[in-house]
C-alpha cells in the first residue's frame, strides 16, 4: 500500500468527517495546516474547560506493549454506546498521568483497570470530572525510545459478535524516532477507534509489529493513525496501522 500525502491527507480528513460530520461541510480539509486549523476551531467550539467534549485520563505505573494492546481494546469494548459517540465526538482525546491505579481506586472512579494494576483508564467524561486526578498525578512522559521487538499475538478479551467469524490482523507500528509516549498515544487512538468501527472486536486476534517507518508495508490497511509529523509539522506521518488482511484465528 503506498502512503502518499495525498492519502494520509484524505484519511485523516476522513476521520475528522466521522468524528464531526455536522461540522465537515463547513472546515477546510484541503492541508495538513488546514486540518489543524479546524482541530483547533473543533476544540474551541467544545468550550476552554472541555465542558461539551469527553475525555479520558488514563493512569500508568508502567508500559508493556502486549498488555498495553490487550487493555486498551478491552476498555473501548466495555464502553456503552453513549460513551464511545461523546468520546469519538472529542477525537478519543486521552490524557495520560504517571501513577499507581491500586493507590487511587479508592479514591477516583475509574472505567477500567487492567488484569496487572499497571494502567488504568476513567470513563469519557467532561473535564471537569477528572480535574482532581489531573491535578494529583503529573504527565507520564515515556521519553526513552521504543526499541523494536519480535512480533506478539495478543487475544482480544471478550465474547465473540454473533455472527462474526473470529479475526486475525496485523498491528504495524512505526518506530523510528519513536519515544514509548508516543506510541503509547498513538495506538491508544488506532485501536480505540478500531473498536468503535467494528474492525476489532472480542475473541480477535492481534499480532503487533515493529517496522521502522509503514511506508515498507505490502499489506493494505484497513485503519491508519495519522498526525503531524513531529519533526515536520507541515507533513502528516503513519504512526500504526491495523491491516485489512483478515484471517480466521485459530482455537488456542
Amino acid at each position: 500500500m503506498t502512503l502518499s500525502p495525498e492519502l494520509l491527507l484524505g484519511m485523516a480528513a476522513q476521520r475528522l468527517r466521522t468524528a464531526r460530520p455536522e461540522l465537515s461541510g463547513q472546515l477546510d480539509l484541503s492541508s495538513p495546516q488546514a486540518l489543524r486549523a479546524a482541530k483547533a476551531r473543533i476544540a474551541a467550539l467544545d468550550g476552554p474547560d472541555g465542558s461539551d467534549g469527553a475525555l479520558v485520563v488514563c493512569v500508568v505505573s508502567r508500559f508493556d506493549l502486549r498488555s498495553w494492546v490487550r487493555e486498551t481494546c478491552r476498555f473501548a469494548l466495555g464502553l456503552p454506546a453513549e460513551e464511545t459517540a461523546a468520546w469519538r465526538r472529542s477525537f478519543t482525546r486521552t490524557v495520560y498521568l504517571s501513577g499507581r491505579p491500586d493507590n487511587l481506586r479508592e479514591r477516583f472512579a475509574f472505567g477500567h483497570i487492567g488484569d496487572d494494576g499497571a494502567v488504568a483508564w476513567t470513563r469519557p467524561a467532561p473535564d471537569a470530572a477528572t480535574a482532581a486526578l489531573r491535578r494529583l498525578l503529573k504527565a507520564f512522559s515515556g521519553p526513552q525510545p521504543l526499541t523494536s521487538w519480535r512480533p506478539t499475538t495478543v487475544d482480544v478479551p471478550g465474547a465473540i459478535p454473533g455472527g462474526r467469524a473470529p479475526a486475525h490482523r496485523d498491528v504495524y507500528v512505526a518506530t523510528a524516532r519513536a519515544t514509548v509516549a508516543t506510541v503509547l498515544v498513538q495506538l491508544n487512538h488506532l485501536l480505540a477507534e478500531a473498536v468503535m468501527d467494528g474492525l476489532i472486536a472480542g475473541g480477535d486476534r492481534l499480532t503487533v509489529r515493529a517496522v521502522p517507518r509503514l511506508a515498507g508495508v505490502g499489506e493494505p490497511f484497513a485503519a491508519l493513525r495519522i498526525d503531524t509529523d513531529t519533526h515536520h509539522p507541515d507533513a502528516l506521518q503513519a504512526y500504526a496501522g491495523l491491516t485489512e488482511e483478515t484471517r480466521v484465528a485459530p482455537s488456542p
